[in-house]
């Protein structure tokens, strides 16, 4: 074989290694359904005055993708456990309830800020200070999870 087909096999063999390698990566994604997955931002943890036990999350949660997502549970190493909750206005009294599943429409996002749609994060596993940052999990109906980096922020008179 002479150098100009030896490299021209080279290089066929090497589209057909990329080739199967791209196949194998978007069988995998469209068997997953996690070609497309809901991303965080803008996110930030309101510290409590003085020592509570829990503070609260906010930031969004955006789904770009076409198909809707559900948000069913969220975590993090950095507190003992984390809620989705929702403030409501009803009968003139603010009321805060669980919220058991985030819904994510298609293209579209989720607002979590002080007075409605919001986490809360109880029991610190250590102290957290302005500035520094926490991640938290969002687990997906479809078994997807999403990391969001939230920074902690001192509360505002």
């Amino acid at each position: 074989m002479n150098a100009h087909a030896h490299r021209l096999a080279c290089r066929l063999a090497a589209i057909v290694v990329l080739a199967t390698a791209a196949a194998v990566v978007s069988s995998a994604a469209l068997a997953t359904g996690k070609s497309c997955m809901p991303v965080v931002r803008d996110a930030w943890v309101r510290l409590p005055p003085g020592n509570m036990p829990m503070m609260a999350g906010f930031g969004r949660i955006e789904n770009r993708c076409g198909m809707p997502a559900t948000v069913v549970r969220a975590s993090s190493p950095s507190f003992a456990s984390v809620e989705l909750h929702e403030t409501k206005l009803i009968d003139g009294v603010s009321r805060m309830r669980p919220v058991p599943e985030l819904r994510l429409e298609p293209n579209g996002a989720a607002v979590l800020k002080p007075g409605g749609l919001h986490l809360m994060l109880m029991k610190p596993s250590a102290p957290l200070n302005p500035g520094s940052r926490v991640v938290l999990q969002f687990e997906l109906a479809d078994g997807g999870k999403v990391l969001g980096e939230f920074e902690v922020r001192k509360a505002v008179p």
